[in-house]
């Protein structure tokens, strides 16, 4: 095993790819082994992370959903968000970067017709692609024009996670009747620019700066979903939206985790008693026992709901040329309730833990609070207060969620 010398992650020879669920979760939990040495220096730096990236190739974890056929590890959607939890709790950047790889990996077989499905996940799965994705629909800002053949992609994104350590970017627009467009477009294709602008308090890692978008053109046979210039929609289209907020939520979880159980590891051995207490060591404190009862509970509970929800979903993946309107709705409706949980139970965790852990934990060198800048960074990227909204819209009136880019 080696390492490089900018803080990089060391490297491994892996066995055969697992054949299991459990194999797979405890392949993850190798990786996140390794990623936890170096954590806490990645993440003062903005070293590209490319040697992490690397390791999840390595590891198979980006093929973790691709076709056994074709070397995948060919598991379902509950084993993955164990997987990116797993790795989260090591490091947030890289369960993010996973989890919006699984997710754009998965992009054909939301959207693409049977033989786009077919071919993108064989290429994606033969040579180990790790996807990025210029897709921020909330902002109409890449217009995409019909030129016979091919369309054009033009314009820019805010933000592009996985950009410059990805093989292939999820481009994004609208056409001018407003019909959006998907493609997968290598990453170094000609008119697509990377900006290393992405410079936030948390996800240090995430490569999710700005890109520009200048005149990408691709065949009509890339736009997903599309026969002849038109798009067949259908239920499963709109998954996109609850698949992508269940990784949100696992890779809350994974950092949540990772902070009480390094917060753990600090008070069993560095924390010290009050001085005015009845006890010699901190484990024995009433109210540090206290604090780690009651935020292994909350998050317990959490992850028990989560785990629930991706069984849930998963009858609708298995099921996506027949999902009704309803189903997607009900399982929308359970996605939103996890979700605001997810973020109250993370950012809870991630801050209370200081209260066990003592003044002298605020060092620079412990880096703790990383974790509560992860999940600070990334619950924000849509309201929850929506979310229980639509939980309570449910309750009251049996109104399940209209979908959008958002629910």
């Amino acid at each position: 095993m080696t390492t490089t010398e900018n803080h990089s992650v060391a490297t491994k020879s892996w066995p055969d790819a697992p054949t299991s669920p459990e194999g797979w979760i405890a392949r993850a939990g190798e990786v996140a082994q390794l990623l936890a040495v170096d954590a806490v220096a990645r993440d003062k730096g903005r070293d590209l992370p490319a040697a992490e990236v690397q390791l999840l190739k390595d590891a198979g974890l980006v093929t973790l959903l691709g076709p056994v056929e074709h070397g995948g590890g060919g598991q379902d959607w509950p084993t993955a968000y164990q997987v990116i939890r797993t790795v989260a709790a090591a490091d947030g950047s890289i369960g993010q970067l996973l989890g919006y790889h699984l997710l754009w990996f998965w992009a054909a077989r939301l959207v693409g017709t049977p033989e786009q499905i077919e071919a993108v996940e064989a290429d994606a799965t033969k040579n180990k692609w790790f996807f990025g994705g210029a897709v921020n629909p909330r902002d109409n800002d890449v217009a995409v024009t019909d030129e016979g053949d091919t369309i054009v992609f033009d314009g820019a994104k805010s933000f592009s996670t996985g950009s410059r350590v990805s093989d292939v970017t999820v481009l994004e627009g609208a056409l001018q009747d407003g019909q959006h467009v998907f493609a997968i477009v290598p990453s170094n294709i000609e008119g697509l620019t990377f900006h290393d602008d992405w410079d936030n308090i948390g996800l240090r890692q995430t490569e999710s700066g700005s890109v520009t978008i200048d005149k990408v053109r691709v065949d009509w046979s890339s736009a997903a979903g599309f026969v002849d210039k038109a798009f067949a929609p259908r239920v499963y289209n709109t998954l996109n939206v609850p698949t992508i907020q269940l990784v949100f939520i696992n890779f809350y979880l994974g950092i949540a985790r990772g902070a009480l159980e390094e917060a753990a590891a600090y008070t069993k051995t560095k924390t010290r008693a009050w001085l005015h207490s009845t006890v010699d060591s901190a484990v024995d404190e009433p109210y540090i026992i206290d604090i780690y009862g009651d935020l292994t509970s909350k998050l317990w509970a959490v992850e028990a709901l989560a785990d629930a929800v991706a069984l849930e979903g998963n009858k609708i993946h298995s099921n996506a040329w027949n999902v009704t309107a309803e189903e997607r709705g009900d399982h929308e409706v359970r996605v939103a309730a996890l979700k605001a949980r997810a973020t109250e139970v993370s950012l809870e965790i991630t801050s209370t833990v200081f209260e066990a852990l003592g003044a002298r934990a605020t060092a620079s060198k412990y880096g703790f609070d990383r974790f509560w800048r992860n999940v600070r960074t990334h619950t924000l990227h849509d309201p929850v207060a929506y979310k229980r909204r639509e939980v309570g819209r449910w309750v009251l009136t049996g109104e399940l969620p209209e979908p959008t880019w958002y629910s």
